[in-house]
């Protein structure tokens, strides 16, 4: 009797079940047809055979308490990977001096609080050849949009006209106008270098002085339009006298209510990956806010670009961190790049310019493709990039491997907050005897902020973007592929859970696998009536060639390896071993990342044995940590070795 009343509650259940079906498909059946459609995708997605062909992702989510809204992602040679948001682009903590930074360990799921000791929200960063983490610039100020501002402000040029010492001025320091009267006030303390005296070269005669000059940013005492200036003036320096007050005083063109951008920061530090803490060493000449760091052949680090600390680009000085001295000196020559330029090394030591860039700077200087000469500053431009106004917000890669040079730059939008996207990839070969883009295969949307990251077969994955400015229209694309260079063909393979924009990035872990971070929508909505949130999730990509039934092992071998050097490891596998590939670990933000590339390494096997052969070039292989990869014949690859490169 009790089994007869539980199968007719069992009953029952069922048949109420099917009511609400029913009903649901008679009043809601679009909502029906698309739960039954998304179970199906999941089933489909979950398919062994489906992760075979096409790969998988997963959402990684921090508990609560470590979440944060991390602007750039470092591969650390402890496996871990360095997290930093600063302030996050959240004004709110700016202002209450939250910053912060983690440490996330992939393989245990562990992710540790760091101590972040300044706004390092935009910064630059780069690998060192002993495993630390360069990293400088930052936030000192957040943007005002024209309408939140309320008092006129802007650059005043200070001159010096005395040859024999400089002059600083303090903040707080006022400069009053000779004809519009007004008077404005700095907000930092500047340093104006001594005059230079001008000789004749041929007969030593005396030419005059070339005023030393600085530049502060100054506002109105008061607030509102009546203290906006319209023209250039000249401004007399308020609390000097004597030689002083004749030798120093300021120019400065319209002081207005307009805009006023992101100010950056002189400070730089080293993060050290074992101790996992900042330390902080020499600032750098210039602020930088969005600054380009790339390594060079000798050790050393070229600082480029970025907003300064008055909101104004970085007019053209550009530095070299020197890691013996912890010190920064000035290039000889001036050369202007918009912010966050892709700066690549080259094998011959010069430094080539894809054109890729975030924004911000003139949209008629510094966008030409070329190669620059640091030394000489000549710089010679590649001809033939297409969608040449759309180069803001594309992502550029050094195809594996890197020894052929061949770079691929991938979509791209219009200058500042247009519309404007480019769905082309183009190609370029630098080893060709007349170097020229040429387009690659399309993307089919016009994509800007593509994230790519080199994987160990050579393929490269590009995954996300949107294709308006920062999401807009709910613009994000769910789409990935894998871009073959050898045939330059993409293949569409599994769909990203998670809208990648603004702000996001991506790297290769040593497992094989692909982390994706970051994103940051400015609306929340189709229509663009609702503010966006940061994306706080991570997700991994896990590769097809990870879901075949074995992979080769590595294990064994040195843990330092010279240039022109051989070293042996052991593999299980060895006789099926095709490649060898020497990886630098990533340093991502804003679609820029300079520091990973793919070096093929000559090899040889004898028995369970794999000698690989690392090039001799510096330029190839800059010093430091490198996943040390074999990949089988099915295209397989190995988990890395972490190898150093001194």
């Amino acid at each position: 009797m009790r089994e007869q009343q539980a199968g007719l509650r069992r009953a029952r259940r069922l048949g109420i079940g099917a009511v609400v079906v029913l009903a649901l498909a008679g009043t809601n059946g679009p909502w029906l047809y698309r739960f039954g459609a998304e179970r199906y995708h999941r089933y489909e997605i979950d398919r062994p055979g489906y992760k075979a062909a096409n790969g998988h992702w997963d959402v990684v989510e921090f508990p609560e308490e470590y979440r944060q809204d991390t602007i750039h992602a470092v591969l650390l040679h402890t496996g871990k990977v360095l997290l930093v948001a600063g302030s996050g682009n959240n004004q709110a903590n700016f202002d209450a001096k939250r910053f912060d930074s983690r440490v996330w360990d992939p393989v245990r799921g562990t992710v540790e609080k760091v101590p972040t000791p300044d706004d390092l929200f935009c910064t630059g960063h780069t690998q060192l050849a002993d495993g630390s983490i360069l990293i400088a610039g930052g936030t000192k100020r957040y943007e005002k949009l024209k309408g939140d501002v309320t008092k006129a402000g802007g650059l005043m040029i200070v001159h010096n006209e005395n040859p024999d010492k400089p002059i600083t001025l303090p903040a707080g320091t006022r400069f009053t106008g000779k004809t519009n009267g007004r008077t404005f006030v700095s907000k930092d303390p500047v340093l104006v270098p001594r005059a230079k005296k001008n000789f004749d070269g041929a007969t030593g005669r005396f030419l005059g002085n070339t005023p030393g000059l600085g530049r502060i940013y100054v506002e109105a005492l008061a607030s509102g339009t009546a203290y906006e200036t319209g023209t250039q003036d000249n401004y007399r320096v308020r609390g000097l006298t004597g030689a002083d007050a004749r030798n120093t005083y300021g120019i400065a063109q319209k002081l207005a209510l307009d805009k006023k951008d992101f100010q950056g920061i002189r400070d730089t530090y080293e993060f050290d990956p074992v101790a996992e803490r900042y330390i902080r060493v020499d600032p750098m000449h210039e602020a930088r806010w969005y600054p380009t760091l790339t390594t060079l052949g000798d050790g050393r680090v070229l600082g480029v670009s970025g907003l300064d600390d008055i909101g104004q680009l970085v007019p053209g000085k550009n530095e070299i961190f020197d890691p013996r001295t912890r010190k920064w000196t000035y290039t000889p020559r001036i050369r202007q790049f918009p912010t966050y330029p892709a700066l690549f090394l080259m094998e011959d030591g010069r430094i080539f310019y894809s054109g890729s860039n975030a924004g911000y700077g003139p949209d008629d200087t510094g966008r030409d493709p070329g190669v620059w000469d640091v030394a000489s500053n000549r710089f010679t431009e590649v001809p033939g990039m297409s969608d040449a106004n759309m180069l803001e917000t594309s992502g550029t890669v050094l195809l594996p491997p890197a020894q052929d040079e061949r770079y691929l730059v991938i979509g791209g939008g219009g200058v500042g907050e247009s519309g404007l996207s480019s769905e082309r990839t183009r190609l370029v070969d630098l080893k060709a005897a007349n170097p020229r883009f040429t387009d690659g295969p399309s993307l089919g949307k016009g994509t800007r902020y593509p994230q790519s990251s080199i994987l160990p077969d050579d393929s490269v994955l590009v995954s996300g973007g949107s294709e308006d400015y920062r999401g807009r229209g709910d613009s994000d694309i769910l789409q990935a592929r894998l871009y073959d260079p050898g045939t330059n063909t993409f293949r569409r393979v599994a769909d990203p859970l998670v809208g990648r924009d603004y702000h996001a990035g991506s790297l290769l872990l040593p497992d094989g696998r692909v982390m994706f971070f970051g994103s940051d929508p400015l609306y929340g909505d189709k229509a663009n009536t609702r503010p966006g949130s940061f994306e706080q999730r991570i997700e991994i990509y896990t590769p097809p060639y990870l879901y075949r039934d074995s992979r080769p092992t590595l294990s064994g071998g040195p843990r330092t390896v010279a240039r022109g050097a051989s070293a042996t490891f052991t593999s299980r596998h060895a006789a099926t071993i095709r490649k060898a590939r020497l990886i630098r670990p990533s340093a991502s933000t804003h679609v820029t990342d300079v520091d990973q590339r793919s070096i093929a390494l000559d090899f040889r096997t004898s028995g369970d044995k794999v000698t690989v052969t690392v090039p001799g070039n510096r330029n190839l292989v800059q010093s430091g940590w490198y996943m040390l990869f074999v990949v089988d014949d099915r295209g397989t690859p190995s988990t890395a070795r972490w190898v150093r490169v001194p």
